[in-house]
């Protein structure tokens, strides 16, 4: 049956006992009125009559009228008689009437009141008897019209309960078979036979699922085969990759990472830290995944190939976007071990020759140097003013290639972990002091003045002198190099709660803040400055202060000038 009809007939049935409630209603009302209008039309009629008898009857002997009156009434007593035996009193009473004696005697009086009386008390018991009767009648019609009411109820409920049931009912299926098809059942089915609404609704849904079943067969088959070629390609790069789950759980690892990681294919679909209680090579590489994922710089060095490995490990988390979803969700890590290992020879290839080249090379400068000393002593005889000057030019250039010799052994030092450090209690003051007097002819040829901010009371520093007197004077040379003739430069000493700041500061042109990372990397060098160098001061300066458990930073704006602080702990 139709939504349609069901609604129709649910609504006429209702309509139907209401109506039939109302026709009962006023037909038992109207019985009642009736029966009611009778009594009171009839008896009560009877015994006004009598009444008005009784009062003619006792003015009789003095008014004219009064028997005039009683005929009257008596004629009107005539014309309402209703009850059984009321004739026969009425006749009775009207032949004693009729023998009336002029004047009436008390005997003739008595006799025609009883008459009356009779009368009265007839309609009095009839009145009685229809009363009984009517009460008797309004209940038998609240009786029925209260099991009319019930009954209207009972259809009313049984409407209430089957109708939602009944219109609900494909509803309720079409919403389960909805879940079921977001739960990726496409085998779900809906039959409303009988149901002509839902019939093409079911045939809809029927046929939606049917296709999402057979999108869902096709993009399996797509995805499997994606899947294998991700996996190929995968397999065949010869960086060791694996793919870990937001549980932790190895999803996938290529060849190259079981080999590396000396682990079986069976590794796979387990948890990475029950796997790495066994192997210490995965164990370092998740290390990060349970310390906050901290970037850890240092190369993994591995045994393999028949040699020592060097490894960048590459840790990325990865994040999606589900599907009508606004926030990203994190599904796992991918971990990538980069082989630097040819990158790590050639580094060290490149520090070897480096350091051989250092040392090979200040030899003949030294000589030179020695050479230009002699040169210059007047036992050996005087130069010219032209001499002169070319002696002084090759000085500043052996000097120059000195230096650069000096960072670059420095450099390979630190690149060798060859760096030793040899500490001993220093005041603040002797560092800055020597730095000021390996500079003092630096800053007399560009005209500089240093300044010195030095407290009264400072701690002592725990350091290696050669080292930190050398960063200092690196920073003071670099302050006299980019500062203006005739400018000021200040070096000094803070005290703070358990360090000690020694600071160089220049009021020159200033550094780029977008270049305050970078000038402490290796060869570096700010892009359009004048000033020639080798681009390894300021980060040989960066590792011996790091070496000291110390940092370096720099404060510096365009047109303000800079400021190079060295914080180094107390004793």
């Amino acid at each position: 049956m139709r939504i349609q009809r069901r609604i129709t007939l649910g609504i006429a049935i209702l309509f139907a006992m209401i109506l039939l409630l109302g026709i009962q209603s006023v037909n038992y009302v109207r019985q009642l009125s009736q029966a009611t209008g009778t009594i009171l039309a009839d008896n009560y009629n009877s015994l006004q009559y009598a009444g008005e008898m009784l009062r003619s009857l006792n003015d009789i002997g003095q008014d004219s009228l009064s028997r005039h009156t009683l005929r009257r009434n008596l004629a009107k007593q005539q014309q309402n008689i209703t009850e059984i035996s009321e004739k026969e009193m009425t006749a009775a009473l009207e032949r004693r009437i009729s023998t009336l004696s002029d004047p009436v005697t008390e005997a003739e009086i008595r006799n025609v009141r009883e008459d009356l009386f009779r009368i009265m008390e007839l309609n009095m018991a009839a009145i009685r008897t229809k009363s009984a009767a009517v009460e008797e009648r309004a209940d038998y019609v609240l009786w029925w019209l209260a099991a009319i009411a019930a009954l209207c109820a009972v259809v009313a409920g049984a409407i209430l309960v089957w109708f939602p049931r009944s219109v609900l009912r494909p509803i309720d299926e079409l919403k389960k078979g909805i879940r079921e098809i977001a739960n990726h059942n496409y085998q779900k089915r809906l039959d409303f036979e009988g149901n002509r609404e839902f019939e093409a609704v079911a045939a809809s849904f029927n046929d939606m699922a049917a296709k999402l079943d057979e999108y869902r067969r096709s993009s399996l088959d797509d995805l499997m085969t994606a899947k294998k070629r991700i996996e190929a390609i995968v397999n065949t790069l010869h960086e060791p990759i694996v793919g870990l789950g937001p549980d932790r759980k190895i999803l996938f690892m290529n060849r190259e990472a079981l080999a590396v990681l000396n682990l079986q294919a069976d590794a796979v679909g387990r948890n990475a830290a029950e796997v790495a209680l066994s192997n210490d090579l995965l164990r370092r590489l998740i290390r990060g995944l349970y310390d906050g994922g901290k970037a850890n710089d240092e190369p993994l060095k591995i045994y393999a190939d028949d040699k020592e490995s060097y490894f960048q490990v590459e840790n990325t988390p990865l994040y999606i976007t589900p599907v009508g979803g606004r926030e990203q969700q994190f599904v796992g890590n991918l971990i990538v071990l980069n082989n630097i290992t040819r990158f790590k020879e050639l580094d060290s290839a490149k520090t070897n020759f480096i350091s051989t080249l250092s040392h090979e090379m200040k030899t003949p400068i030294s000589s030179i140097l020695m050479s230009l000393q002699l040169l210059g002593d007047d036992r050996l005889g005087g130069l010219n003013a032209e001499q002169r000057q070319l002696v002084g030019s090759i000085k500043d250039s052996s000097d120059r290639l000195l230096s650069i010799t000096g960072e670059l052994l420095n450099l390979t030092q630190i690149e060798t972990g060859k760096l030793k450090l040899m500490p001993k209690i220093t005041k603040p003051i002797e560092l800055i002091d020597y730095a000021i007097k390996a500079t003092q002819v630096l800053a007399e040829r560009f005209c500089c003045f240093v300044e010195v901010d030095y407290p009264e009371k400072i701690s002592k520093l725990y350091v290696d002198n050669e080292k930190i007197a050398w960063v200092i004077t690196n920073l003071l040379s670099n302050a006299i190099h980019h500062s203006p003739e005739r400018s000021r430069i200040i070096v000094g000493a803070v005290q703070r709660e358990k360090a000690v700041e020694i600071f160089v500061q220049d009021f020159g042109r200033g550094i780029d803040p977008r270049y305050h990372k970078s000038i402490f990397e290796r060869y570096f060098r700010v892009p359009g400055t004048k000033v020639q160098g080798s681009g390894l001061g300021l980060a040989i300066s960066k590792e011996f202060v790091e070496a000291h458990g110390g940092s370096i930073s720099i404060d510096s704006e365009i047109g303000r000038g800079s400021r190079f602080t060295i914080t180094l702990p107390t004793c």
